[in-house]
């Protein structure tokens, strides 16, 4: 089968993703639903066979059989279920939903239409990741008894409806502390969180009223059945002195292990085994991963995977989520 894709938002992140899809062969380009002229125009040189529609209503009356979704946060899950209830696939940017019911209403949808649902978690699909993983799931670290996960990105997002929370759903916890949840909880084979505590900051003072304003920096506990604790940090805007700080650090009783990014880079990262004062290294820059969870969804696609049950754990982050913001 050689799916038959819509896409709808080719803003940079739609561009980028439609670049690494057309670039597998896998699939046809048929449609893009865009209402920026410049974005759609960059988009139809990546598919110059595809053409330009208006809108979600327009795209799904095409002759497609998914729909690649890269709009702001507030439109996802309405969009994934429109799509999902008219019998598209879906890979849709994070977050897929703005609150852990949002989520739920569309891996409902997807588990009716008996279609793949697939969300932009990139972060699973870096070559240190691909590292680490291993490790974790033959207990090489032995018990792994915490775990710290990092995102501070010194600049934060430039359109202003992610300062919106009735748009974005919160601020730099959905925004970045989504992918951290996922990789912590993902990394250890999604065991129950039991409790979560968080301090949530805006512009240096603690957050009042999270419906009303974002939170810029965030930190929170949660812990784990089995007695491990993840340690969370993430923001915008922080005075970190490089652009980016990405790290997801694993300390067990027989070693550790990290990921951690290079030279405040977005996307060079490096991955080490850590013996007590020792580190060997397990991956290092360049590895281009952006656009892996995508290909990985379109590869299940074509080969006529529909509905999996490990979509489940999107509600999963999005319930911590909504923890974190104490809602």
């Amino acid at each position: 089968m050689r799916p038959r894709l819509g896409f709808l938002g080719t803003g940079w992140i739609g561009r980028h993703r439609m670049a690494a899809l057309a670039a597998t062969g896998l699939a046809e380009i048929v449609a893009v639903a865009e209402p920026d002229d410049n974005g759609a125009a960059e988009a139809l040189t990546l598919a110059p066979g595809a053409r330009r529609v208006d809108g979600l209503d327009a795209l799904l009356r095409e002759n497609i059989d998914a729909v690649v979704i890269a709009t702001p946060s507030a439109a996802h899950a309405e969009q994934s279920i429109a799509a999902l209830n008219a019998g598209k696939a879906v890979f849709c940017q994070k977050p897929l939903g703005r609150t852990g019911p949002e989520v739920a209403a569309v891996i409902d949808a997807a588990r009716r239409a008996d279609r793949l649902l697939g969300v932009d978690l990139s972060y699973r699909q870096t070559a240190a990741m691909g590292a680490i993983r291993p490790l974790l799931e033959a207990q090489a670290l032995g018990h792994v008894f915490g775990v710290d996960v990092t995102f501070h990105n010194a600049w934060g997002p430039d359109k202003p409806w992610f300062y919106d929370p009735k748009l974005s759903g919160g601020g730099c916890v959905v925004d970045l502390g989504v992918h951290l949840i996922d990789l912590a909880l993902w990394s250890l084979g999604w065991p129950e969180v039991t409790g979560v505590e968080s301090r949530l900051y805006a512009k240096g003072a603690p957050l009042a009223d999270p419906s009303v304003q974002v939170e810029d920096y965030a930190v929170a506990t949660l812990d784990l059945a089995g007695g491990t604790v993840v340690r969370l940090a993430c923001s915008w805007g922080l005075q970190a002195g490089r652009e980016a700080v990405i790290a997801a650090e694993f300390f067990g009783t027989q070693g550790g292990a990290s990921l951690r990014n290079v030279n405040g880079s977005f996307y060079d990262l490096r991955a080490e085994r850590h013996h007590h004062i020792r580190a060997e290294s397990l991956s290092e820059p360049p590895d281009d991963w952006g656009g892996r969870a995508a290909v990985d969804w379109l590869a299940r696609l074509a080969s006529g995977a529909r509905f999996d049950l490990d979509t489940r754990h999107l509600e999963t982050v999005a319930r911590v989520i909504d923890r974190i913001y104490g809602r």
